[in-house]
């Protein structure tokens, strides 16, 4: 799975190339059984970037790049031959007073964002921020489990969708 690229275009592409790697041709039973829906990023939200930075640089030598607006950096947890998960740090959107998020957040690759939020909504779940669309990403949601946990879910673009 060495298809990670480099360069500023790099990221849209080795995106592009694992969505379609994500992609599953299988004859669906339910909805659940079309696609892996394999976690696909992650986002750590911290109070002190510098401090949150070095901890994983330190302790799982992860490295970090800035992207998009100031204080946000996506994390490369592997390397070329082994590209682990991708994610991303940034400050917190609310301080921790016992109500704000604590841990990471996640986004799960779905084939079908509309399906998906049909499927949360009848399974006791509850869409937290409406669908929407990341140019050159996808579209996603994110939403709060039958146990109250944030997550989210992003239908990958295709390459195709920019021809």
């Amino acid at each position: 799975m060495g298809f990670l690229l480099q360069g500023e275009d790099g990221l849209t592409r080795s995106r592009h190339f694992l969505s379609i790697y994500r992609k599953r041709k299988a004859l669906c039973v339910a909805y659940s059984l079309c696609m892996a829906n394999n976690v696909s990023f992650f986002a750590i939200h911290v109070d002190d970037i510098v401090r949150g930075r070095r901890f994983y640089e330190q302790v799982f030598g992860w490295r970090f790049e800035p992207w998009g607006p100031p204080g946000f950096y996506l994390i490369h947890t592997g390397d070329a031959r082994n590209p682990g998960i991708q994610g991303a740090m940034h400050k917190r959107h609310e301080p921790l007073t016992g109500t704000g998020m604590k841990g990471f957040e996640c986004s799960i690759g779905v084939d079908d964002i509309d399906a998906t939020i049909r499927a949360i909504e009848q399974n006791g779940g509850k869409i937290g921020m409406a669908k929407f669309t990341i140019p050159t990403v996808g579209t996603g949601c994110y939403f709060y489990d039958s146990e109250g946990n944030w997550a989210g879910a992003m239908q990958y673009e295709s390459p195709q969708d920019h021809s």
